[in-house]
């Protein structure tokens, strides 16, 4: 197996953290009878030698010595060194790791028909991978398949199946056969899944008419047979309802999955197939379905009353891991969450204990039932948010949520004064603090709360960024308030000759009404300012109207400007000032198009303008058409991006009525 590791100059090659000597040893401890030590070698190979996928000169000289421990049958987990192969040889890698470990191919042939079901699972999608034979490859899976009879590798022949019809597309009929045979009778349930999920990928025109009715069917013959096979725990122990809540499943998870890739922008499919998923008997069933359905709501807008309610249904105190699952979905929906509000309240009525998050490190925070409920703008987070601003500390971010409540929040105006009068001026901490409770006063429009605001600006402590960090939420908070902020004049227009001049001169105009006090700073804002200042000032601008029409040059020019922010808010003002839509609804058009995330403010301004951007109207009704949720972006999402995008939505719908 190791003939000729010592040969090599491991020191000279470099893995993720430096020198590859300690390689030899892990590739060693890959063939242990020690189980843990095998662990941890094939840890040390995934965070090392592969680390988060990436390939190294170690790498490449590890794959013959990996080939040689996938041969031999007295090596333990070879199933496992199989799939680091795979991972090492992936499209992803690179020409030279893909020929690497393309050169060994032909070994994976014996291993697709190993006595070890683990080696057999992942081997036979190497043959698709890396063997380039493509009509010896279909051979070999259909003798594979005749001969198969273990649960967990038949999906894996069918996933490998899905590969070689989309990799080998003028070879792919007889696997299409294959597999369209291997979607019904007699084969297994979990085998018809993963066909079934297969065809949709490569040949949807092979699938039944009733697909979504057939998955939730075949899904729960296979849960059945899982929950009376040999190796499932008594129901009745607590194990067994430890397994059974667990989301352990990772084959029906996989499956499932496949099937909601392949229906993608069929969402009325993808919704009664969740639905089917959900109403499931078994727990996890029930649990992979939860997080299936985050990928579903943040990506699409459809009507997700029927499955919000069946998360609803997952929130029962006993089952913590469906219920802790179905929870983290909630708090990404807000408003969208209110089908399940009722099941959120009982169970923030019934365990105090979920209200608040301790961690290990830092404050606490909201714990996620209550802030889903509150999110969802439900009046009954009201009373349990108000205990928590009575309590000794509050959780972290509480205020931001209270401004989901809008005005049935009012009664916490008082604790939130309270709690802001305490923030501790001298702390680091102090804007951190501040900055929640500011966010609900503010939405709340209190004008109870300026003494408490006024001592954040005059008491703010200089260094560390405390100081400016505090003075631009507190100024955001008076601009709010309007006139019942004119107690703060005098220390605004002491803050116009700062990097606050801008939002400091919108919150005096809004305490004042005085165009000629705030007209000189946002016009030097506005041409000189650098960045955030620039758009600032030109949406400070706009709210002047007609008084600051001397600022039209300066917002001609930032109209044309190559950063769609600043063109957005310059064109609005422009709009508000001048009044004429003609120069202004070509910017918005194209900032539109350039920018997904600039067309909720765009939306808001058409809504404003009302029949003046009716020649806008095409975008407006074409975003309401589009199913595709103008936040959704592959690689990564954002905690707020479905309410982003619901008040875009929410825009459009406004503007358009306006218009």
């Amino acid at each position: 197996m190791f003939t000729g590791i010592d040969e090599v100059d491991w020191a000279s090659l470099r893995h993720a953290y430096g020198s590859a000597e300690d390689v030899p040893g892990l590739l060693r401890g890959l063939a242990s009878a020690d189980a843990a030590e095998r662990e941890v070698a094939l840890d040390g190979m995934y965070g090392s030698v592969h680390h988060q996928g990436n390939v190294y000169d170690s790498t490449l000289a590890c794959v013959p010595f990996l080939f040689a421990l996938a041969s031999r049958a007295e090596v333990p987990d070879r199933g496992a060194i199989v799939e680091l192969l795979v991972s090492i040889g992936a499209e992803s890698t690179g020409p030279p790791a893909q020929a690497a470990v393309r050169a060994g191919a032909e070994a994976f042939v014996p291993l697709a028909d190993d006595p070890c079901p683990g080696v057999r699972r992942a081997a036979t999608g190497a043959l698709v991978r890396f063997l380039d034979e493509p009509a010896r490859v279909l051979e070999l899976l259909r003798r594979r398949i005749a001969v198969e009879r273990d649960e967990q590798v038949l999906p894996t022949l069918a996933a490998a199946l899905g590969l070689f019809v989309r990799r080998h597309p003028a070879e792919a009929a007889g696997a299409v056969e294959l597999l369209a045979a291997q979607s019904g009778p007699p084969c297994s349930p979990g085998m018809r899944l993963a066909a079934l999920g297969q065809l949709a990928l490569g040949a949807p025109e092979r699938l039944p008419a009733d697909l979504v009715p057939t998955a939730v069917r075949l899904l729960r013959e296979r849960s059945g047979r899982r929950a009376t096979g040999p190796d499932r725990a008594d129901p009745d122990t607590l194990v067994g309802r430890i397994r059974r809540l667990r989301p352990s499943d990772e084959e029906g998870s996989y499956l499932l999955r496949t099937l909601h890739r392949a229906l993608d922008d069929r969402v009325a499919d993808r919704i009664a197939l969740l639905v089917g998923q959900l109403g499931s008997p078994d727990a996890m069933d029930r649990c992979n379905a939860v997080r299936m359905s985050a990928g579903l709501f943040r990506e699409w807008r459809a009507d997700f009353s029927a499955p919000v309610s069946l998360l609803g249904a997952q929130l029962e105190p006993l089952e913590d891991q469906l219920r802790d699952a179905a929870v983290s979905v909630l708090t990404e929906l807000f408003g969208l969450a209110a089908p399940a509000a009722d099941e959120l309240h009982t169970l923030v009525t019934a365990r105090p204990d979920l209200w608040v998050h301790t961690w290990e490190r830092g404050r606490p925070s909201l714990g996620g039932p209550l802030k889903a409920l509150a999110r969802s703008g439900d009046r009954r987070a009201v009373p349990v948010l108000g205990q928590l601003l009575a309590g000794p500390v509050v959780p972290a971010g509480l205020g931001f949520e209270v401004v989901h409540l809008g005005p049935a929040a009012a009664p916490l105006a008082p604790a939130l004064r309270h709690r802001l009068g305490q923030v501790p001026l001298d702390s680091p901490e102090a804007a951190e603090l501040a900055a929640p409770l500011l966010a609900a006063l503010t939405a709340l429009k209190d004008p109870a709360a300026v003494p408490e605001v006024l001592r954040l600006l005059r008491g703010a402590p200089d260094g560390l960024g405390a100081r400016e960090a505090l003075v631009g939420q507190a100024v955001r908070a008076l601009d709010a308030l309007g006139t019942a902020a004119r107690a703060a004049a005098p220390v605004l227009r002491g803050l116009l000759g700062t990097r606050h001049a801008a939002q400091a001169a919108g919150a005096l105009w809004s305490a004042e009404g005085d165009a000629d006090a705030v007209l000189p700073s946002l016009l030097r804002e506005l041409t000189h300012g650098r960045g955030r200042s620039a758009r600032t000032a030109a949406e400070q601008l706009g709210r002047l109207g007609a008084a600051a029409r001397d600022a039209l040059p300066g917002l001609r020019v930032l109209a044309g400007s190559g950063r769609v922010w600043e063109r957005t808010a310059a064109a609005q003002a422009w709009w508000r000032i001048d009044g004429d839509p003609d120069p202004v609804l070509p910017v918005l058009r194209a900032a539109w198009s350039e920018n997904p995330y600039a067309r909720g403010a765009i939306a808001e301004c058409l809504a404003v303008m009302g029949p003046a951007g009716a020649p806008l109207r095409d975008l407006l009704t074409a975003e309401l058409a589009t199913a595709r949720r103008h936040t959704a972006r592959p690689g990564g999402y954002g905690s707020h991006d479905i309410a982003q995008d619901e008040r875009l939505l929410a825009n459009c719908r406004r503007a358009l009525a306006s218009q």
